[in-house]
């Protein structure tokens, strides 16, 4: 039987903003892999995708570390792409012993992020 551990992560847009205007590339760098900062720079408004993608790593870390993962995960080390309907897709560039499943919702202010940690 899978055990399944659950993160959340509630992101004010403004706060990602910030910190993109305020650090910049190093920050994106930092935070976020090519392929998202693509993703984030082709909408009209950036930063609610942003914010939604570092909601997202946040609820990922949170529900990895609830199931007793204990090693440093790097945000730039997880990586969420769109799938062919939009959906999020999870990539770890890491080894661990699970799945993770997300679901991202965002307005003009804040961005939230759920997530599913499914341990084998």
């Amino acid at each position: 039987m899978d055990d399944i551990f659950i993160g959340n992560d509630l992101v004010e847009v403004s706060r990602i903003e910030k910190s993109i205007n305020s650090l910049g590339k190093k920050f994106l760098d930092r935070i976020y892999t090519e392929v998202e900062q693509h993703y984030c720079q082709s909408k009209p408004n950036p930063s609610i995708h942003f914010a939604g993608r570092f909601a997202a790593k946040e609820a990922i870390i949170k529900a990895m570390q609830s199931s007793g993962y204990n090693k440093p995960i790097p945000f730039s080390s997880i990586a969420i792409h769109s799938g062919k309907n939009g959906e999020p897709i999870v990539f770890l560039d890491f080894t661990c012993n699970g799945k993770c499943k997300l679901t991202i919702s965002h307005t003009d202010k804040y961005a939230i992020a759920s997530a599913i940690y499914i341990k084998k």
